[in-house]
């Protein structure tokens, strides 16, 4: 039977029922599911040192996955299928190399699954929470350790990113998620509501899985979210579809393959390689939608919300709809600034993995008396930064991810060279001859209302607007007043009054928000995650209340005496 959260005085409950001659509805709606005490920790980012031990393995491991090219299959249950509909996912820093292949499942295939993971959720609902703990805290050691080389490198040659950033997301921030959601599950299973007598009655709350399936849609961009879309409902009780990123898509399996080692039963989570149109066209017609689970851009989930409203009368439940859609991040710059600090964590925030982050700095306002000093050390150092193949590991960046992402980052560096509001200050270069590189490329633009300034770009450029000292406040305006999106945003400051001015002026304009440091860089446990306005439903991945968005309570109250009256007491006087 599915384990509720923490229960105290079951034995006298037991023992009041008895003598009363009342039975518990279920032995484990009064039984604590001994749901084991683990400390909530980050997992530790490697080095990679020269001569260490994770450099050599993952050397390894990276020329273990170039040597072969993969066959990932659609998996639905425990079956496996394979179409006519062959893609190949291709390595972004060499195109002509490819990593793996794999098939769309068509609109019958997704239907299947969604028959498989509705069937499926009603036996894994009833799976004890202490369980289903179990089996994720046995996938994060095995994320950690066996297996740890195999998603860096899959993660490296197919989203191309550099070891630190493959390390930071597809090792540390998905065992983070894997593990700490475990943890706030149990945290929130020590809520029990208010039992005045409990020799006469008990109240408890137990959380399920929500009848119907979920569908999670994840990006390329991070191969940890992949993982938390897909799993933390799955956590939760939930029957899931999965439709991985094609540009992610080798990391992505591996996931798959480790959770189904670990323990997940088949049906569970079902791995649905798909063209984006018919898997959203087919979940959104099917009445046992009970959520999408998405990261992506505004016109997706637009989309799909749409889809949603219209096909609202048909549905089971009323879906739940979580989505984080990217932002037009910032740093905003005030005189009193350390110039040092600034420059650093604009070009870290700006140009590491290509600026393909949801939260990478992509406008910065500078005041005019520290423009020349920020100016300067921006462009001395972007022209130190190498840009190549992400094995070579004195590379700072690599290639964008694939052909159309190239040819949208490439427009808006042709609109700097056009437009006469905008200078190119350093970079701008592009060459997809084999891979789809772009230079790492600072604009300077005299108009903040600029789209270089206020669209998002998810690409390796850096738009700048330098205002005048004297007017600080209409600058400030411009943060919040310019865009829609709300996901990230910095302020660098050494004045305590205005540092404390900017937390309530900027309040609304960003979900994660930093003083005197880069605007990316969450970290599970740490910065939970996500923004409002059109960059998302601000549900905050990696903190404590994100798992609790994929379950839907229960309150039971238990009575253990017969109920002998229907008046009472006044109406005898």
């Amino acid at each position: 039977m599915f384990s509720v959260c923490k229960s105290p005085a079951g034995a006298t409950l037991v023992a009041s029922m008895q003598r009363y001659g009342f039975r518990a509805i279920s032995s484990s709606i009064l039984s604590n599911p001994k749901l084991s005490d683990f400390p909530l920790e980050n997992e530790p980012v490697l080095g990679y040192k020269k001569g260490s031990k994770e450099r050599k393995e993952l050397e390894a491991a990276l020329k273990k996955t170039a040597a072969k090219m993969d066959d990932v299959p659609i998996i639905i249950g425990s079956e496996e299928f394979r179409t006519k509909q062959v893609q190949h996912q291709v390595m972004p820093h060499n195109h002509k190399h490819k990593l793996a292949q794999f098939y769309w499942a068509d609109q019958k295939l997704v239907q299947k699954a969604i028959k498989t993971a509705t069937e499926t959720q009603v036996k894994w609902d009833r799976t004890p929470l202490e369980e289903r703990i179990r089996i994720w805290q046995k996938a994060a050691d095995l994320m950690a350790g066996p297996y740890r080389q195999e998603l860096n490198a899959a993660t490296m040659l197919g989203q191309a990113k550099t070891v630190i950033q493959a390390e930071i997301d597809s090792a540390a921030e998905l065992i983070d998620f894997i593990r700490m959601n475990t943890f706030y599950l149990k945290e929130a299973c020590k809520y029990q509501p208010i039992s005045e007598n409990p020799k006469v009655t008990k109240n408890s709350m137990r959380y399920r899985g929500i009848d119907g399936f979920i569908a999670a849609v994840s990006p390329f961009n991070f191969t940890a979210i992949g993982g938390n879309l897909a799993y933390t409902p799955a956590l939760m009780g939930n029957g899931v579809l999965w439709k991985p990123s094609d540009t992610a898509l080798l990391s992505n399996y591996v996931i798959f393959k480790i959770m189904r080692e670990a323990g997940v039963p088949p049906g569970v989570v079902n791995f649905i390689p798909t063209d984006g149109p018919v898997f959203g066209d087919t979940i959104t017609a099917s009445p046992h939608l009970a959520g999408i689970n998405f990261t992506g851009s505004v016109p997706t989930f637009n989309r799909l919300w749409r889809q949603v409203g219209e096909n609202i009368n048909i549905y089971n439940n009323f879906p739940r709809l979580i989505g984080e859609c990217g932002g037009k991040n910032y740093h905003f710059v005030h005189p009193s600034a350390d110039v040092g600090s600034v420059v650093n964590g604009t070009i870290r925030s700006s140009f590491e993995f290509c600026g393909q982050k949801c939260s990478a700095c992509s406008r910065m306002y500078v005041p005019e008396s520290l423009w020349p000093k920020v100016k300067d050390g921006l462009l001395s150092i972007r022209d130190t930064l190498k840009v190549g193949d992400v094995t070579d590991f004195s590379n700072f960046t690599s290639a964008v991810i694939d052909d159309k992402a190239y040819a949208r980052i490439k427009s808006y560096i042709d609109h700097a060279r056009s437009s006469k509001n905008l200078t190119i200050l350093g970079g701008g270069k592009c060459d997809d001859s084999k891979g789809y590189f772009i230079e790492p490329t600072i604009v300077q633009s005299n108009d903040p209302t600029d789209r270089i300034m206020t669209e998002e770009i998810f690409g390796p450029v850096l738009s700048i607007y330098v205002y005048k000292d004297k007017e600080l406040d209409s600058a400030m305006k411009l943060v919040g007043g310019t865009t829609r999106f709300a996901l990230t945003g910095a302020v660098f400051s050494q004045d305590e009054a205005f540092l404390k001015r900017a937390l309530d002026e900027f309040k609304m304009t960003a979900g994660n928000f930093y003083v005197n440091d880069k605007s990316t860089g969450s970290v599970v446990g740490q910065q939970p995650f996500g923004g409002g306005r059109m960059s998302g439903t601000n549900d905050k991945a990696g903190g404590p209340h994100y798992v609790l968005r994929w379950a839907t309570p229960q309150s039971v109250k238990e009575t253990f005496v017969p109920l002998e009256d229907i008046d009472y007491p006044y109406m005898r006087e």
